[in-house]
């Protein structure tokens, strides 16, 4: 259950027309087919993680910018009570924003990757930040193009630059939690 809504519709429609493009021309840029994008603008339905990526690289921000776009918070005090939280509809992700407000050069995510789940994002998606995996609990496969890891509880995997797609898969039958540390260029 998300405890704050965030309007990705209205975003999404407002990061695109501060473009000037039409949906055909994000259509292009993102991969995102143009019956997507409108489904998406008119909440018609709720986007996955993976088509927000795919969106997000295209707007030339970083998937973490376009979704607190959505959640419109601001202040130095995040507390965990009014932290937004967005759940991925196919796949049951969970992404809450730790970090207090938008504009400053780290931010912190906390995630929870159901079992079973494999989350892909295309190196657009990172062109505008460093970051780092930290795994608080179970495990987590990590794929950056064709070299792969396996982090478990305690590890914390720093990731170079996003020349390549990037997958976060969870192959156990548990939940896997882990922390993303981002810091913008």
């Amino acid at each position: 259950m998300n405890k704050n809504p965030i309007d990705i519709a209205l975003t999404v429609k407002t990061e695109r027309s501060a473009r000037g493009w039409s949906i055909g021309e994000l259509s292009a840029l993102s991969g995102v087919s143009k019956a997507m994008i409108s489904k998406i603008e008119n909440s018609q339905v709720s986007p996955t993680s993976s088509i927000l990526g795919k969106l997000s690289g295209a707007f030339g921000l970083p998937l973490s910018t376009l979704l607190h776009r959505a959640e419109g918070r601001s202040g130095l005090l995040s507390r965990h009570d009014d932290q937004p939280v967005w759940i991925d509809p196919e796949t049951g992700y969970r992404r809450q924003k730790v970090s207090p407000r938008e504009g400053w050069p780290l931010e912190l995510l906390n995630v929870q990757l159901p079992a079973g789940v494999s989350i892909s994002y295309p190196a657009t998606a990172y062109a505008f930040l460093h970051q780092q995996v930290w795994v608080t609990k179970g495990e987590l496969n990590f794929t950056k193009g064709t070299t792969a890891y396996v982090l478990v509880a305690g590890d914390c995997l720093q990731l170079g630059l996003p020349e390549e797609d990037c997958t976060f898969t969870n192959a156990t039958d548990a939940v896997c939690e882990y922390v993303i540390a981002l810091v913008y260029r």
